[in-house]
């Protein structure tokens, strides 16, 4: 995610460069880059730092400020919105989740990239589900992907075959995967037997590896696309809250102070699976970013000890497996003083060179066709042909501005159920009417 930013200056963006060029010398020289960066995940900021050294070299004059914020993600996007708010600190090139692309274009706080692309060579190579992912509602561009991921089960093949499951493991239901978490428990009471994000302080990490890979393999949806409106009394939703309920209610699961541990995913990944005290984690194709040996928690034996297994549907319906596929994109600041010149950076951070150390690095699933064809990017990763066969059978999230408010509603919902606060019923009925609140009765539909 070098070539092109040489190259930008005696090509197709020759304009722009000498536009970031003239800014710096009327003394506006600098492009304030925020990007996350937090626990284990330290390849977002290596890769920022080598893209700031190469766009420097490429452009005299030029300085990059990199401003990496290291929070989880609820509290990167708080952190994010607040520096939005004013011109003096909103960043010139954010780090910014697909499913805020659309709420943060209304709010005014990115620019539309349509006239930079359109003179990008570079942009042919991006398929047409990666373009329009950071598309706002009035169908502008306002994001580049950096790549894409899918989501499937991690376990220890290890723990498993000492608990009497069969491996390879692969489950065909719901009931597969409980029935496997508590043969786990009764073998090994050291053991967590599963874990599946869930409440508030996990955000988006709850309600995406967590909760709609549970919808989405139920026949219901949280958004009809056909009538674009939010779906209501859904008996998959609250099968889905039933499922967090006997997962955590039935101790398969972390304790809720530890599943409410924001944390909990650093936790996971550097102590409990490396460890051997996790038997079971649903979670994304990333995660082995961690173990690599440039990983920031290297552990040679990984892809010996773990195996993966695609997230079954509720009753091993077709198509018989799930997930789900989001991704993050580099976007352009709607109040920077010096607009070509982050453009110039984002070209430059995506180019072919640059997306494939960062997709190796981070175990991404490339969005550029001459990174996934590239041999360098496809012998890099042992897990990188499971988890891209999974994008035939993937979902996305609710292209839908409401998406981020409504995300907030499910945190809710599950954190309930997982505390025993409520039932999966009670707290599907407050999640309908938290949905009618936020997006009013006209914009909802109701399962019959």
């Amino acid at each position: 995610m070098k070539r092109l930013l040489a190259t930008v200056i005696v090509g197709a963006f020759a304009a722009t460069a000498l536009a970031g060029c003239s800014s710096a010398a009327s003394g506006d020289t600098v492009v304030k880059v925020a990007y996350q960066t937090f626990g284990a995940f330290t390849q977002m900021d290596t890769h920022m730092k080598a893209v700031k050294k190469e766009y420097e070299a490429n452009n005299k004059g030029m300085t990059v400020k990199l401003v990496p914020i290291a929070a989880s993600e609820n509290d990167y996007y708080t952190k994010l919105a607040l520096m939005n708010r004013s011109a003096s600190t909103a960043p010139d090139v954010l780090y910014e989740d697909t499913f805020l692309i659309k709420s943060d274009a209304e709010a005014g706080y990115l620019a539309p990239l349509d006239a930079y692309v359109a003179k990008w060579k570079d942009w042919q190579q991006f398929p047409d589900n990666a373009k329009t992912a950071g598309q706002g509602v009035d169908n502008k561009l306002y994001g580049i992907s950096m790549g894409t991921d899918t989501r499937a089960l991690w376990y220890n093949k290890g723990l498993l075959e000492k608990a009497g499951v069969a491996v390879p493991w692969q489950p065909k239901t719901w009931k597969d995967l409980l029935d496997a978490a508590k043969k786990v428990k009764a073998a090994e009471p050291g053991v967590v037997p599963f874990n599946v994000y869930s409440g508030k302080p996990q955000g988006e990490a709850a309600v995406m590896q967590g909760f709609e890979m549970l919808l989405y393999g139920t026949k219901d949806t949280l958004f009809d696309t056909q009538k674009n409106k939010w779906v209501l009394g859904s008996k998959g939703f609250t099968d889905s809250l039933g499922f967090i309920k006997d997962l955590y209610q039935g101790g398969l699961a972390p304790t809720p102070q530890q599943a409410l541990d924001p944390n909990i995913g650093t936790t996971i990944f550097t102590d409990w699976i490396p460890n051997g005290k996790l038997a079971i984690a649903l979670d994304g194709s990333w995660q082995s970013g961690t173990w690599i040996e440039s990983g920031a928690k290297p552990w040679p034996e990984w892809s010996s000890v773990l195996a993966q297994a695609p997230m079954p549907t509720q009753n091993g319906q077709a198509p018989k497996v799930t997930s789900m596929s989001g991704g993050w994109t580099l976007a352009l600041g709607s109040k920077s003083k010096n607009k070509d010149a982050a453009w110039g950076f984002i070209a430059l951070a995506l180019d072919q060179k640059n997306s494939k150390a960062y997709d190796i690095a981070a175990s991404q699933i490339p969005v550029r066709a001459d990174v996934t064809s590239d041999p360098q990017y496809t012998k890099s990763n042992p897990t990188a042909a499971f988890f891209s066969d999974l994008v035939k059978n993937t979902h996305f999230r609710p292209a839908d501005s409401d998406y981020a408010k409504i995300s907030n509603a499910i945190q809710v919902a599950m954190e309930s159920v997982m505390t025993a606060q409520q039932s999966p019923q009670e707290a599907a009925a407050d999640y309908d009417a938290a949905v009618t609140g936020i997006v009013g009765v006209k914009k909802t539909v109701t399962e019959k």
